[in-house]
């Protein structure tokens, strides 16, 4: 179980590795290829990985915390 709960947190912590990456920083994906204008909310795409993001993060606290009480 204990390799199970590992290699899930490193699947986990390279997604939310990759999530963070695709997230502009505070500007959205709109800017970040090109596209300026000021920043009002986040939209469409940028609103899933934003999303995505919460859930990895606390999928990955409940995984880390579950495996440090598994030991």
């Amino acid at each position: 179980m204990q390799n199970v709960l590992l290699i899930l947190n490193i699947i986990l912590s390279i997604a939310l590795v990759v999530l963070i990456l695709i997230q502009g920083k505070g500007s959205g994906l709109g800017s970040a290829w090109g596209g300026g204008g000021a920043y009002t909310t986040r939209r469409g795409v940028e609103k899933v990985t934003l999303q995505a993001t919460y859930v990895l993060v606390i999928l990955f606290f409940l995984v880390s915390v579950a495996n440090f009480f598994i030991q």
